[in-house]
């Protein structure tokens, strides 16, 4: 029998408020956002220990994501922002040492932007930490679990990604 946690007995707590309260939707949306809290707090601390503020992290990160290389129009595109806004990112990071502006090699009116290798350590060491928590969460779960777990939240993510009317 599994250990009772916060949200079941948060469940027990609110079921006689609320006798139509499904508990195991209650259960899952409540350990869902107990545990994107967890993460996001894990996030901040490997930051905090890296000395990177969340959207230099986030610039890094998508700049990573396109082998380290990339135009700021595609960094902006990632991130779902103006472009004006990725260039004062990219000032910032310059500054820190942690990217360089380079000449493109398709367009040499375009200059790209390209991590340094600071940048890619800082970057590196906050993915690092934030992975090491995300393994020893899911390491409670086998392989088939993790991957059964992966399906589901799919699954539920497809509808919350749909058009609600």
């Amino acid at each position: 029998m599994t250990s009772e946690d916060y949200t079941d007995r948060h469940v027990q707590r609110w079921l006689p408020v609320l006798p139509d309260l499904d508990p195991d939707v209650e259960g899952a949306v409540t350990r869902m956002a107990r545990l994107t809290r967890h993460l996001r707090t894990v996030k901040e601390r490997a930051l905090a220990d890296v000395d990177l503020a969340a959207h230099e992290y986030d610039t890094l990160h998508a700049l990573a994501g396109r082998g380290g290389r990339a135009a700021p129009s595609d960094i902006a595109a990632d991130l779902g922002m103006a472009p004006a806004s990725v260039t004062a990112r990219v000032d910032t990071l310059l500054r820190r040492g942690f990217v360089e502006r380079i000449p493109s090699t398709t367009d040499r009116r375009r200059v790209d932007v390209a991590l340094t290798e600071a940048g890619r350590a800082a970057w590196r060491a906050a993915m690092d930490a934030r992975g090491t928590e995300e393994h020893r969460l899911l390491g409670a779960l086998d392989p088939d679990e993790r991957q059964l777990l992966s399906d589901l939240l799919r699954r539920v993510l497809l509808v919350a990604e749909q058009p609600h009317d």
